[in-house]
């Protein structure tokens, strides 16, 4: 599997992760009622800016999720919270948080919001076979 594969893969199971959060939100703790959600704000990791979710967003949007990508300035934690509670604000209903690695202390700051209903941090693990790792 190439790099570019395995790379797919991963973004494919972020956005399973998302959904997962969306549409099953029995099994993630919640202090508002998710039902209803239509607008996901993502947060990106410290090695990374908005556009790595660009493959992700399409897959949302196709489910008829509003979505949008933080871009945080990663100049301090506090310019980040800054950023992702400026893109809070500019949604209309009630908000997923979803954060990735470093997105995670981001969205723990900024998650304080009545919009958010959830804030799931979102982590992946891709695993290749052997046989899968040779082709």
């Amino acid at each position: 599997m190439t790099f570019s594969q395995t790379y797919r893969t991963a973004l494919i199971a972020i956005a399973g992760s998302l959904l997962t959060s969306v549409f099953h939100t029995q099994a993630v703790a919640q202090r508002n009622s998710a039902q209803g959600v239509r607008n996901i704000v993502i947060v990106h990791g410290a090695w990374a800016d908005g556009s790595s979710w660009s493959k992700v967003i399409p897959l949302l949007q196709a489910r008829g999720l509003h979505v949008v990508a933080v871009q945080n300035p990663l100049t301090s934690l506090a310019d980040d919270v800054a950023a992702t509670k400026r893109a809070i604000a500019l949604q209309n209903g009630p908000v997923l948080l979803v954060g990735h690695s470093y997105g995670g202390v981001v969205i723990t700051e900024a998650g304080n919001d009545p919009k958010v209903s959830l804030f799931p941090p979102v982590t992946c693990r891709c695993f290749l076979s052997r046989k899968q790792s040779q082709t």
